[in-house]
């Protein structure tokens, strides 16, 4: 489930497991443009603390289109547990993300960025979302919210925290907290995620580790889950490739 490193390592920690892109330029009549597209291996898809992909491994792919101006445009894409997702077709195999935003710097140390994104399961179109989000950084901390309209409404509130270790290791926090309400069937859902990443270059690869938790209880009955392990406390690795 969607740049700068404090970007990518809120994307890592809350929504899935892409990573930071290099990027090319690219000059035109209005302005340059910076290119990056991103290829990542993964042991596990883990989304605001939970598996995607049933605790199997995810290969996942980007590419984004951000222009000097701050205006950014973009697309997602990995496999999915179709056991989870099991829509129209009986079951989702992939999601593909789109969103466009804009982001800039407010002050010196203080910066922005607002997006709208859609998640879509070409299988099951009845899991597609929409959903807006916002974010304000500065010094390493990021704040945000992450507000979904369509089909139910769901508010997605999170903090994460930035900071490069010696041997330029990087070191994400991020802690999130879910709201969901579905109206149709009448059912509101609460709860808290987690996670702890560690990354850093080698060659030319973005290696992370991420420990990720939430405090679900009885996943299977609540979330629909066809495990509970799905829930439990996991340990992903990624490896990823920017062209």
């Amino acid at each position: 489930m969607l740049k700068q490193l404090t970007v990518a390592l809120t994307a890592v920690s809350t929504m899935g497991f892409s990573a930071l892109a290099a990027s090319e330029t690219v000059p035109s009549a209005i302005g340059d443009f910076d290119v990056s597209m991103t290829a990542t291996l993964a042991s596990d898809y883990i989304w605001r603390g939970q598996s995607q992909t049933g605790g199997s491994g995810a290969v996942q792919g980007s590419l984004d289109i951000a222009h000097e101006s701050g205006l950014y445009i973009g697309a997602w894409a990995s496999n999915v547990d179709d056991q989870v997702f099991t829509g129209n077709s009986g079951g989702a195999d992939m999601e593909v993300d789109y969103y466009v935003g804009y982001g800039g710097d407010l002050t010196d140390w203080l910066s922005y960025d607002l997006s709208w994104n859609t998640y879509t399961y070409p299988q099951a179109s009845s899991y597609n979302v929409d959903e807006w989000i916002g974010k304000l950084s500065a010094y390493g901390f990021t704040v945000g919210a992450k507000y979904a309209y369509d089909p139910s409404s769901a508010l997605y509130s999170f903090i994460s925290y930035e900071y490069e270790l010696p041997y330029e290791i990087g070191l994400g926090l991020a802690y999130g907290h879910t709201d969901t309400k579905n109206a149709e069937l009448d059912a509101d859902e609460q709860y808290n995620d987690w996670s702890v990443t560690l990354s850093k270059t080698i060659a030319t690869l973005d290696v992370a580790l991420m420990y990720s938790d939430t405090d679900i209880s009885e996943c299977v009955a609540n979330m629909g889950y066809t495990d509970d392990d799905d829930c439990d406390a996991n340990l992903t690795l990624s490896v990823s490739k920017s062209f």
